[in-house]
């Protein structure tokens, strides 16, 4: 990883005060809580003889050890605090954004539970294990890249379009004070100009729109009510309504949006449709790596800076690829308004020949018996519900993506049902790239190397990843020896304009007749990989608004001609 030393967002040396003004799950707010972010103590054995910035991954340049872990699987965590949350008649809620594959968590010595799987939150209740002086909080993480859980494109020998591995804790550690009686989640739904707050934990409640001060009670846990003058979401216009919900001691603050998307046949074509319109999905591959924390930003604005660079680019919607954020991104895109094209992530093995070389000549394929090892495909099916679960309030977000290429694909049309029943509210693109099944919302294709097509004419038509166009800043690049990418250009000049043609040339007349959406390859360079429209470190954008002027224009007026 030499070669990356020297990338940074800048933003790395302000980081301890950044992370922790940011609280983590600004869908749903509490005044009282604390972060455990920080130094602490680290190692691949009990000693833990060095000392690590979380919440950044141990092979991060930002967490302070930044190597490679060729052989070493557990990682051990350790640090000391003193409690600053109120303790008398209250829960203590002891919360982790994500580690790395497994955890097992100890406070003051008492086991206080574990979780497995790398990419969704957990929270353990600590209330009887902690004391009003000092206390310890030590996580074994364990994480040997085994492949039946969630894994995403980290790889021991990155290289191309495989990244550099991440172990252990890489998103925050909080503490949080709640009553005896909480509100452990919130479930929000809308239609049209209804609403439906579903409430886990409580039974009843006042929720108060903050805007009209109009109350709502909550009966049963659940809150239902329609929105009077209502305003809908969309990138250009993105309205979130914000309320408060009070069930005895407890009060958390929340927001949601009004945004409908669904398939109609408009003028004789399928047309992914968003608040009732014909739309034409703008949108970016991102990855969600980063040049000095891999998977973990320097600072929360991070976020925020991708986004808007891209909407200043005509770009209205991400597909966030193989990994789930932590939630500072969502609400970032439901605020800022870029729809999100969410991936569930892959676990299971991949083979070049089977899931590269092969399709690109044959890509239809019976998955029956595929990915066959019971224990993975459970996991991917609960790790597949959980994160529709943990993700499903966020407006931004439209449209789930169950397989990528193949990637550990297995029964795609059983788990297109069962994500079905789970969210029937947003577009399911069961088999991305290839391999497609019987059942899928959409045709979903993946083109690099020939001209662009469309797809079935029963389905609305996605070109779910293209492009991958390659210039490379030599000033900003991982690896001045290693280049990955589908189309090599020499100057950044060179690169506009060969953008430019595909979308004038290609794109634009596809989706006239009948394209909902294309996803070009990508928002930002990721190590070898150097097709990103921002280099690795985010300092250089290599194609400038006025050199994309009018395609944006030009895609929303095809989908409506």
């Amino acid at each position: 990883m030499a070669a990356l030393k020297h990338l940074l967002t800048g933003r790395g040396e302000a980081l301890p005060a950044v992370m922790k003004s940011a609280y983590p799950r600004p869908q749903m707010v509490r005044e009282g809580w604390q972060c455990l972010n920080g130094r602490w103590r680290f190692g691949t054995d009990e000693a833990m003889r060095e000392e690590i910035l979380v919440p950044f991954c141990p092979e991060s340049l930002l967490s302070g050890i930044r190597r490679d872990f060729e052989t070493e699987t557990k990682f051990y965590y350790e640090r000391r605090f003193t409690l600053r949350l109120p303790r008398e008649d209250r829960r203590l809620l002891l919360h982790f954004g994500a580690v790395d594959q497994t955890a097992e968590v100890f406070v003051n010595g008492a086991p206080a539970g574990s979780h497995e799987g790398g990419y969704l939150p957990f929270t353990l209740d600590v209330t009887g294990l902690l004391t009003e002086g000092e206390n310890t909080l030590r996580v074994i993480a364990e994480d040997a890249l085994d492949h039946r859980f969630p894994w995403g494109k980290q790889k021991k020998k990155r290289g191309g379009m495989w990244y550099t591995p991440v172990s252990g804790i890489w998103q925050t550690v909080w503490l949080e004070s709640v009553p005896e009686q909480y509100v452990r989640r919130l479930k929000i739904a809308t239609r049209g100009a209804e609403v439906r707050v579903r409430a886990e934990g409580i039974e009843a409640g006042l929720l108060t729109l903050e805007e009209t001060g109009e109350q709502i009670p909550l009966r049963d846990g659940l809150a239902v009510f329609s929105v009077a003058d209502p305003v809908f979401w969309s990138p250009e216009q993105p309205r979130l309504y914000w309320f408060t919900l009070e069930s005895g001691e407890d009060k958390v603050r929340s927001y949601f949006a009004l945004r409908d998307i669904s398939v109609r046949e408009c003028a004789g074509k399928k047309r992914i449709c968003l608040n009732g319109e014909p739309y034409f999905f703008h949108g970016l591959l991102d990855q969600g790596y980063w040049s000095d924390g891999i998977y973990t930003p320097a600072a929360p604005e991070c976020y925020e800076d991708d986004i808007r660079a891209m909407k200043e680019l005509g770009y209205n919607t991400l597909r966030k690829h193989i990994k789930i954020e932590p939630e500072q991104f969502y609400y970032d895109c439901d605020r800022l308004g870029m729809i999100v094209f969410q991936d569930m992530v892959n676990n299971g093995d991949y083979h070049f020949l089977r899931d590269s070389a092969l399709p690109q000549v044959w890509p239809r394929r019976n998955d029956r018996r595929l990915n066959r090892d019971p224990e993975t495909r459970s996991r991917f099916i609960r790790h597949m519900a959980d994160t529709a679960e943990h993700l499903g309030s966020h407006p931004c977000i439209c449209y789930w993506t169950i397989f990528n290429e193949g990637w550990g694909q297995f029964e795609a049309d059983k788990l297109y049902d069962a994500l079905h029943r789970l969210d029937s509210t947003r577009v399911i693109d069961a088999t991305s790239g290839w391999f497609p099944q019987r059942k899928s919302g959409v045709d979903s294709l993946h083109i690099y190397f020939k001209p662009l097509r469309p797809g079935r004419g029963d389905r609305a038509q996605v070109l779910s990843e293209f492009g991958g166009f390659v210039w490379k800043d030599p000033d900003h690049s991982a690896d001045p020896d290693r280049t990955y990418g589908y189309k090599i250009f020499r100057t950044r000049e060179e690169l506009a304009a060969g953008l430019r043609k595909i979308y004038e040339e290609q794109v634009i007349p596809l989706a006239r007749a009948g394209l909902c959406a294309a996803i070009y390859t990508q928002v930002s360079d990721v190590e070898d990989e150097t097709n990103g429209l921002l280099t690795y470190d985010r300092k250089v954008l290599k194609v400038k608004p006025e050199e994309l002027a009018g395609i944006a224009e030009q895609l929303q007026a095809a989908v409506r001609e």
